[in-house]
């Protein structure tokens, strides 16, 4: 059945964060093997201030910059849910509003299982 979806409506852009490199390159690794990411790019030096069980909190990071479909979403959300060290980490959806037409078609076809 031929795609009715066109690669910018069907693109997302996740943000997450990890405590520090190690952890952020397992993840963005496991999440690109296991297809439910076409690219994840790891951007060190992250400061994040929060408030966490009511307590102000500041820390490094590393952001994740996940770029996946949008049918994927929940399966990666949930893989990385498993994988994370972080009771509650960080994952955040943003649509993809304009881009390059041929990397939204690579972005595509790299998460897309041969059946």
């Amino acid at each position: 059945m031929p795609r009715t979806d066109s690669p910018l409506e069907n693109t997302r852009v996740v943000l997450a964060t990890a405590p520090d490199a190690r952890v952020a390159e397992r993840l963005g690794r496991t999440l690109v093997q296991e297809r439910l990411a076409a690219c994840v790019n790891l951007l060190p030096g992250v400061r994040s201030i929060y408030r966490w069980k009511g307590e102000l909190q500041e820390d490094s990071e590393v952001l994740l910059l996940v770029k996946t479909r949008k049918e994927l979403l929940q399966a990666l959300v949930h893989r990385l849910g498993d994988l994370h060290p972080y009771e509650l980490p960080e994952v955040l959806a943003l649509p993809v509003t304009g881009g390059s037409e041929p990397y939204l078609r690579w972005l595509r076809e790299s998460v897309e299982v041969a059946e």
